[in-house]
């Protein structure tokens, strides 16, 4: 720690604390995620390591950048570029009820999107994203952190059963303690959208059994119909409460609406690099999609269940439920007129 000047702790957690440091050596700013290890097990103290791990290979313009790690006095110590402009969930509440402009929400969240393709490419599961983990550079740039609890998946086909993340951004099948895949992160990712667009969560309740129960039925208040018929069908998309339902993230991508933004944020040599294109032109209204397996062959397969105690019943939920439609889109009465920033 002898490189960096401590200023102040901007975050505390389980995992330990978040400190913005200067360095000496350059001048800047950076963020270290301080993690006590002296006290954790064998196992936990891989697990932290496997976070270095995972963030040391993680270079996109859209991910926090990692720069470098190092272990002190019984703590693990993660360096990180700091963003300026805070977190998305600081700047939903900042907006004090008045809606943000479609165009603005979409380059957010195509910025998201491309974070996390860049996640989901290399079998990892981010597990908790969460306006709160999805940051502001200086000039704006969207950048995807907190991989504490990622995991490396071994391969396509293997499923995380652990029930972990922040209870509101929780999918159906995590609730019900089934299987999950990267189709987890696309409902987390359909929250953080609900967000941008309501400024609230899209599922919320005075206990966390009804949150549950809430969580599982799928239902959640319509988007207004100020946004696009095209933003909405999205949420609604996103929100589906069989994981299989759920678009992928490379397929959010190739939609028309979200596509053209994406020569704004990528160069086209990283277009072409993260969508392995062989030529590049220029991606106008719609890319050109990597090759895509035949139909019927490009969705994960879902293992069986193991039997375990599911966490919905600790919470005293009776595990049969009806069958829940899935939610459709709202044309009727359209909600409360707000303001424009």
């Amino acid at each position: 720690m002898e490189k960096y000047v401590r200023l102040q702790k901007i975050g505390e957690g389980s995992f330990g604390k978040a400190i913005l440091v200067k360095s000496t050596e350059d001048g800047r700013q950076y963020v270290i995620k301080e993690i006590n290890i002296s006290r954790m097990s064998s196992k936990e103290r891989e697990e932290s390591r496997r976070e270095v791990a995972v963030l040391a290979n993680m270079k996109h313009p859209n991910i926090v950048q990692y720069r470098e790690s190092f272990e002190e006095n019984g703590s693990l110590y993660i360096v990180m570029d700091y963003c300026e402009g805070g977190d998305l969930f600081k700047r939903i509440n900042a907006q004090k009820g008045v809606l943000f402009q479609e165009d603005q929400i979409l380059d957010w969240f195509v910025q998201i999107c491309l974070a996390l393709k860049h996640v989901h490419d290399r079998k990892i599961l981010h597990r908790d994203i969460k306006s709160q983990n999805i940051f502001l550079t200086k000039d704006g740039t969207v950048q995807l952190g907190d991989f504490g609890i990622a995991r490396v998946l071994n391969s396509t086909v293997e499923l995380a059963r652990t029930c972990i993340g922040t209870p509101y951004y929780l999918s159906p099948e995590i609730c019900e303690n089934k299987p999950y895949n990267n189709k987890s992160d696309i409902w987390a990712l359909g929250c953080v959208l609900y967000e941008l667009c309501t400024l609230k969560h899209a599922f919320e309740a005075g206990s966390m059994k009804n949150l549950v129960l809430k969580i599982i039925s799928g239902s959640f208040p319509p988007v207004s119909l100020h946004y696009s018929y095209d933003l909405r069908s999205l949420v609604s998309q996103l929100f589906k409460r069989n994981p299989r339902d759920r678009p992928s993230v490379n397929s959010i991508l190739e939609k028309g609406f979200i596509a053209k933004r994406i020569e704004k944020f990528l160069s086209p040599q990283l277009i072409a690099e993260e969508f392995c294109l062989k030529t590049f032109s220029k991606f106008g209204s719609q890319p050109i999609p990597a090759k895509r397996p035949a139909s019927g062959q490009n969705s994960i397969s879902v293992m069986p269940a193991q039997k375990i105690t599911k966490p919905a019943a600790k919470y005293g939920i009776p595990l049969a439920y009806k069958k829940y439609g899935d939610k459709k889109l709202h044309e009727k009465k359209p909600l409360q007129k707000h303001k424009q920033v």
